[in-house]
């Protein structure tokens, strides 16, 4: 039917950002409705390279954004949402209203805004806004339509191009002083920099050994309860020091603490064994403790990581199921208040499960720091006035979604439910040593008489850094000052100091959000980005720095400090809340940042103004007398000069497994002693009569010949040649013969290797003959394994024992066989998620030379660093793949001009 006849069918689209969502939505709306999907950002900001031609040279050119215009941003529809485009406008036509419901915060406005910009519709608009997916909330919803907010979307944009000017700016420097291809962030950078800075106090770190005495003691009066355990805590009256005592170099910071070493310790110990011990003092406190607040972003994060070991990125995935699936509030939050239905609800639920008694009489009210009251959302709690309990969806959840759901049901239910009741007991008896000296004890304990909120959940703790100090625990004996006790055992202890302990995801979470540093929806993302880029690693649940980070941080630390200050990052967040609230200017303010005012430098100064930054001097670390860890190009090693003058220096590979507060000095000086100079003459190569040798290298070992360079003595012993006219000819200089060198085979070390092994290694490549048309074969190892090569045709064979066993007509048979990727079958797909909503074709997880990777047969991305095939989702993979056709086809080097010939003189 011709566009102009068509007639309008009186629906309402509606367009929300994901599909998952929307098949859920239009469910609850019924006819009249038709929902269909963004699929998120629909333009961006396009690679510079990207860019026309007639921009590249304007002031555009540079970030894709107009520097010298009020910071205007250029857009574009981004390739595979250009189908998607056309299918949204295409739907529009049939509809007579259009409701914009992408998510209520700044990144969803933005997509709402950017639909309006690129859609053009005639037809009413109405911006919707829900917090969570239930019939009543739409119903809500439909009510309560606005305009798009234009100070929300002013906020995204002024982020977006801040992220840009920042890693557009300082990511370049990185690549030309430490390593290509690493990247800075406005957050990432300080959240690697918290990393780092905790490793280096590792590193710094000295461990003080101490020690106390703990005493079991029952009372004389068996009526009066059982034995006991209680801490020696003073000794003639002065407190017997504990590991908070000491600082991190391992030194007593209270002079006034008395510091027990072993032998003073194991000898007040043998004094007290035969001692009078009595309650001097017995003191009794009501206890009373108060549930957590509901679920923020950052708190579910924090508490998903200590209690389900789901990653920052785990948590939000499987949230954001939920959440489209309508069984929980919208997951980006920072505040933990709850509605009037919601509290109704909650208060509902845990009188009906727990009984009465364990419901307050009035309402628990909750409030968050966040003073940005537009993006204001409810806390993360389950869906709807009336809450499903686990139980109930049980059976319709997978198994992470189940545990993440009961566990954001019991925090919305205890949150509303009465405060822990019970009473602590504090008793402080002592004896008089053998010797005469006095020793004081201690020892407390807590009883609950009443659970409150802990009948339904009890909130996590990350790792404290010192053990208790106190001795703790269950009920004491019902004493009196005075009573009697006997003394079962005492006995000396000992103790170290501990390190500060490394950050894990939820604890710099926590560090992240209490210093204002970005916002806890992006922290899932942040963290993900330095693992993936290679800064950060998981050991257990904690997190380790690489070398590479030390260079990076310490680049940013003494040549762009502001960036990488944590208060200066904390106030660029509250910058972009004023400019939400429309209480700041979007284009003066991003005018302060680049170019600066009378106040501050700008960044475009700083990044002009740097001078000269030796890139040696930033990727060295003194680590003991005499030796250096160097970041290289192929990752870190340790140097050590040579003893005499012009001696090569001597280096030693560092284990990957090794984590930087690992690597001391003794570690240092053993690695060179094990691996340098590590070489090992083998003999003499009867042909050349040159001595063989095998050496460790930065790159692995290898055996190589040893050509023996004429000294200066020796050149001067050179018979004279004269010119005709009797002048003498000056010295030849020796021809500078490379030596042949081979690498080791994976069952080969240096210790083991002999000389037969080492001049097979030298003769290679071996060539094994030609073929039909007289092309050579040979056979050689190389960086991916052994290989036939005839000419630009490389096929690989089995084993590196084969390079010296395979024969001609086996090479031929294997040329004979049609080529396949790498010289094998293709193997079988590691996992399958189905087909690609954009290109339509089949997802498939495949092996790949560098690693797991995900491909449609179109696009590839490698599967991140910090996912496990086993998490793996389907979403995720879509995304993977969304992400890397934004980004478009990898650049290659761009080719240097021509050189211009110089004109010839006349």
């Amino acid at each position: 039917m011709p566009a102009k006849a068509r007639e309008k069918t009186g629906k309402k689209l509606v367009i929300v950002e994901s599909p998952a969502k929307g098949k859920t939505i239009a469910g609850y709306l019924g006819e009249g409705y038709e929902v269909t999907a963004s699929m998120g950002h629909i333009r961006d900001l396009p690679q510079p390279s990207d860019l026309p031609a007639e921009l590249k040279k304007t002031s555009v050119g540079k970030f894709a954004v107009d520097i010298e215009n009020d910071f205007e941003p250029y857009y574009v529809v981004s390739p595979d949402k250009r189908k998607k485009v056309a299918e949204l406008k295409s739907m529009l036509k049939d509809a007579d209203e259009l409701y914009l419901a992408t998510d209520g915060d700044r990144e969803g406005e933005a997509i709402a805004w950017h639909l309006l910009q690129v859609l053009k519709p005639k037809v009413p608009v109405h911006r919707m806004t829900f917090s969570e997916i239930t019939r009543e909330a739409l119903q809500r919803a439909l009510t309560e339509v606005r305009d798009v907010d234009t100070d929300l979307v002013d906020a995204q944009e002024t982020r977006r191009i801040v992220d840009r000017l920042f890693g557009y700016e300082l990511s370049p420097v990185l690549w030309r002083k430490v390593k290509a291809g690493l990247s800075a962030g406005r957050v990432q950078s300080v959240a690697t920099r918290l990393v780092v800075e905790r490793e280096r106090e590792r590193m710094a770190f000295r461990a003080a050994s101490y020690w106390d005495l703990l005493a079991t003691v029952q009372p004389e009066d068996a009526s009066k309860g059982t034995a006991f355990k209680a801490k020696l805590v003073a000794v003639d009256g002065g407190r017997v020091a504990v590991g908070k005592d000491f600082d991190d170099l391992g030194r007593l910071k209270a002079r006034s603490a008395v510091h027990l070493d072993e032998a003073a310790a194991t000898g007040l110990a043998d004094s007290l064994r035969s001692a009078e011990f009595s309650v001097r003092a017995v003191e009794n406190k009501p206890y009373t403790r108060r549930p957590a607040a509901p679920f923020t972003t950052s708190t579910l994060q924090q508490e998903a990581a200590r209690k389900l070991r789901f990653s920052a990125r785990s948590t939000m995935q499987v949230a954001q199921k939920l959440y489209e699936n309508g069984y929980i509030t919208y997951m980006r939050t920072d505040s933990p208040a709850l509605s009037d239905q919601a509290v109704n609800a909650a208060r509902r639920q845990a009188s009906e499960l727990y009984g009465p008694e364990y419901v307050p009489d009035s309402r628990r009210v909750y409030k968050g720091k966040d003073k940005n009251a537009q993006e204001a959302h409810e806390a993360i709690r389950p869906a709807g006035d009336s809450f499903r309990t686990p139980g109930q969806v049980r059976s319709q959840l997978s198994s992470d979604e189940y545990r993440l759901y009961e566990l954001v049901w019991k925090r919305t239910v205890a949150s509303q439910m009465t405060d822990a009741k019970g009473s602590t007991s504090t008793v402080r008896l002592g004896a008089i040593a053998g010797d005469g000296r006095d020793a004081e004890f201690t020892a407390s304990g807590t009883v609950i008489t009443f659970p409150g909120f802990l009948a339904a959940y009890e909130e996590g703790k990350d790792a404290g850094r010192e053990e208790d100090d106190d001795a703790s625990g269950g009920r004491l004996p019902n004493l009196a000052q005075g009573d009697a006790l006997e003394a079962q055992s005492v006995d000396a202890v000992g103790h170290e100091t501990s390190a500060p302990p490394r950050y894990t995801e939820a604890s710099l979470i926590k560090t992240l959000e209490d210093r204002g540093i970005g916002r806890p929806s992006t922290y899932a993302a942040t963290i993900s980005t330095i693992m993936d880029r290679g800064y950060v690693r998981t050991r257990g649940s904690a997190l380790v720095p690489s070398w590479i980070a030390f260079s990076v941080v310490r680049l940013l630390e003494e040549h762009f400090s502001d960036y990488v200050d944590y208060d200066f990052t904390a106030e660029l967040e509250e910058d972009l809340d004023r400019i939400a609230r429309g209480e700041a200017s979007r284009t003066e303010w991003l005018s302060g940042f680049y170019y600066g005012d009378r106040k501050e430098t700008g960044l475009n100064t700083v990044v002009n103004d740097l001078g000269e930054i030796d890139p040696r001097q930033i990727n060295s670390i003194d680590i003991a007398d005499g030796i250096t860890l160097r970041v290289g190009k192929f990752g870190p090693y340790l140097e050590r000069n040579g003893n005499g003058e012009g001696d090569e220096p001597q280096r030693a590979n560092v284990p990957d497994d090794l984590a930087p507060d690992e690597l001391t000095a003794e570690k240092a000086v053993e690695l060179m002693e094990t691996q340098g100079p590590g070489e090992r003459e083998l003999g003499t190569d009867p042909e050349t009569g040159r001595a063989i040798v095998a050496k460790e290298g930065r790159y692995g070992a290898y055996v190589t010949e040893v050509i023996h360079e004429p000294t200066a003595e020796e050149l001067a012993a050179q018979p004279v040649e004269y010119y005709k006219n009797g002048k003498p000819k000056p010295p030849k200089k020796p021809v500078k013969v490379k030596p042949r060198t081979g690498s080791l085979f994976k069952s080969m070390s240096v210790d083991t290797v002999t000389l037969e092994d080492a001049l097979k290694l030298l003769s290679l490549p071996r060539v094994l003959g030609t073929d039909a048309e007289g092309a050579e074969i040979t056979v050689q190892n190389g960086r991916f394994g052994p290989y036939l090569k005839k000419g630009t045709d490389s096929r690989s064979i089995g084993s590196e024992e084969e390079i010296f066993t395979i024969t001609l007509e086996q090479a031929l048979e294997i040329y004979s066989q049609p080529k396949t990727r790498g010289g094998r079958t293709a193997a079988a797909p590691l996992a399958e998620f189905g087909v690609d909503p954009v290109s339509e074709k089949n997802i498939v997880v495949k092996d790949g030379r560098f690693g797991p990777y995900i491909t449609d047969g179109v696009t590839n991305i490698t599967v991140p660093r910090s996912t496990s095939l086993e998490e793996l989702t389907r979403e995720q993979a879509v995304e993977l793949l969304a992400e890397k056709r934004a980004k478009g086809p990898a650049k290659g080097p761009a080719k240097k001009p021509a050189r211009r010939k110089a004109t010839a003189k006349k």
